[in-house]
């Protein structure tokens, strides 16, 4: 009872602030301020979504196969050494990969595309790996005694069992891929960074915070649909959210 109290009371209290919040920005003005920016906000939207659709589908692309070649028993000795050069684009800052595609493929698109698919692929590559070599050895076992081809194995045994891994390494990489596309504007490519960095260049908290809230919401809005895909998609068995 107490604990179901405090839940109630906690929802009141919730209820209230966002009362008090309303009513605090419709007085203030800051409602009208951030209309004057739905235009920008909804026409920089479509930019950032087709540079996160585009880097982040080149990743998923490359990153499975990757992981699955490396997770293949021939190549045991060059996974980790592979990992590791993937591991790059996650170690060096964001914007350094992005300064150093504008060094070789100019300003624009094409080099924020590569910048962001670059910091993309570890998850991905990492989870596909880890997912394949984590099925139970028993399993591929049987597989091999009903005479299933190693192919056969890899999609009929392997891959619905490593599907759960593979999902939450997709579902990391887009969400940290939404919240890395804002520094593409610096080399010129676009999205909700524009608004975010020149509202922080003519210091205007209400433009900034019109290009950050779109940001944070696309990242939740994405996480959910690639957790949403994976609950639908996962087999019952291997999906923990479905036992």
């Amino acid at each position: 009872m107490p604990i179901q109290r405090l839940k109630g009371v906690l929802r009141i209290l919730l209820l209230i602030a966002v009362f008090l919040g309303g009513v605090w920005s419709q007085s203030s003005g800051v409602i009208d301020d951030f209309r004057f920016y739905l235009p920008d906000v909804q026409y920089l939207t479509v930019q950032h979504l087709w540079l996160t659709a585009v880097s982040g589908g080149l990743a998923i692309l490359v990153a499975i196969p990757l992981g699955i070649a490396l997770s293949r028993p021939s190549m045991v000795r060059f996974a980790e050494s592979a990992m590791q050069v993937l591991n790059v684009g996650t170690t060096i800052p964001t914007l350094a990969v992005l300064a150093l595609s504008m060094s070789f493929l100019g300003i624009g698109t094409v080099p924020a595309v590569f910048g962001l698919f670059v910091a993309t692929l570890l998850p991905i590559a990492r989870n596909t790996y880890a997912g394949l070599k984590g099925v139970s050895p028993a399993l591929m076992e049987a597989a091999a005694g009903i005479g299933m081809s190693p192919t056969q194995r890899l999609l009929k045994v392997e891959l619905p069992n490593a599907l759960y891994v593979i999902f939450a390494g997709i579902r990391t990489a887009l969400t940290i891929n939404v919240g890395t596309v804002p520094l593409a504007f610096l080399i010129g490519a676009g999205g909700l960074g524009e608004l975010i960095f020149t509202g922080i260049d003519l210091y205007d908290p209400v433009m900034m915070l019109a290009g950050a809230i779109p940001t944070a919401l696309l990242a939740i809005v994405v996480d959910a649909l690639v957790s949403t895909t994976a609950f639908v998609v996962v087999p019952r068995g291997v999906n923990p959210s479905r036992a």
